[in-house]
């Protein structure tokens, strides 16, 4: 497996999009835990493609995506942006991700000059002290296979992940509250740059968020097969500054499955109690016939 650093350096490498023209980028593929490339690399690549194409004091405010196609670890992905709106306070960008002449990802994004202006939010939910919490390669070979618990390991080297409580996989057949926390951050320090904070938050908050629909019916997910899935559709509002290689509370709920489909919802809160984003995502959760 690789090192945590290592694995980071790996990880900025793959988000770093080669240009080809003005307005359009390449960037590289690698395979999931399933046989198709993972939708938050897709979304975060996007998203560096976007911002690529916008003043450096504009923000990322929010994105709204939809997962069109299964991703094809074996070729690069081309994405195209266009240039929506250039205003005086927000900038709007439109993506689209193709690969084999077809698209499979398409994202809108929105940017915005820093402004002051009207200040509240909601408070943090309680949660434990992340450092106290097992690391993945502590947790996941408690509750997993060594050959699936080494694969996911391996995937996420780049993030030190921690459940507050037993994920789905590891309380199959026992449903709960649907209801799930997770702390993440970089296993390693990053530049200083906002945009480059946004997505890899952006990248890892496609991991995670369907595990409450999970944990509603007792099924264990991908990990364990129980379930097939794939992400739908991702939206994500950027509220306040943070970093993604210091502490986030990632606090995910599910208010509704139906239709073959499930509902996250979430918000992540920097350690100190800020809201810094929230987080929708509706996927596709079947249990296979």
């Amino acid at each position: 497996m690789p090192e945590a650093h290592s694995a980071l350096d790996g990880l900025l490498d793959l988000l770093d999009l080669e240009r080809i023209e003005r307005d359009i980028f390449r960037g590289e593929s690698r395979s999931a835990l399933v046989p198709r490339v993972f939708g938050g690399q897709v979304a975060a690549q996007a998203l560096v493609a976007a911002g690529r194409t916008v003043p450096e004091d504009r923000l990322a405010h929010s994105l709204h995506a939809y997962f069109l196609r299964p991703g094809d670890p074996g070729a690069p992905i081309v994405y195209t942006v266009d240039r929506i709106r250039d205003g005086r306070s927000f900038t709007t960008r439109r993506v689209v991700a193709v690969q084999h002449g077809q698209p499979i990802f398409h994202l809108s994004a929105s940017f915005q000059a820093y402004e002051e202006g009207l200040d509240h939010q909601s408070d943090m939910p309680p949660a434990p002290d992340p450092e106290s919490l097992p690391s993945p390669a502590e947790m996941l070979p408690r509750h997993l296979p060594r050959e699936v618990a080494d694969r996911l390991i391996e995937a996420r080297a780049a993030v030190d992940l921690r459940y507050a409580e037993v994920p789905p996989w590891g309380s199959v057949g026992q449903p709960r509250e649907p209801r799930s926390q997770v702390w993440f951050r970089t296993n390693g320090k990053l530049a200083d740059d906002p945009l480059l904070h946004v997505v890899l938050a952006t990248y890892v908050s496609d991991m995670t968020l369907l595990d409450s629909v999970l944990l509603a019916h007792g099924r264990g997910g991908w990990a364990v097969g129980d379930v097939v899935g794939a992400s739908l559709d991702h939206a994500m509002w950027f509220h306040r500054p943070f970093r993604a290689d210091e502490w986030l509370l990632y606090d995910q709920e599910s208010p509704s499955a139906a239709g073959g489909r499930g509902l996250g919802q979430a918000r992540i809160w920097t350690q100190d109690g800020k809201l810094a984003i929230s987080v929708i995502q509706e996927g596709v959760v079947r249990v296979p016939r």
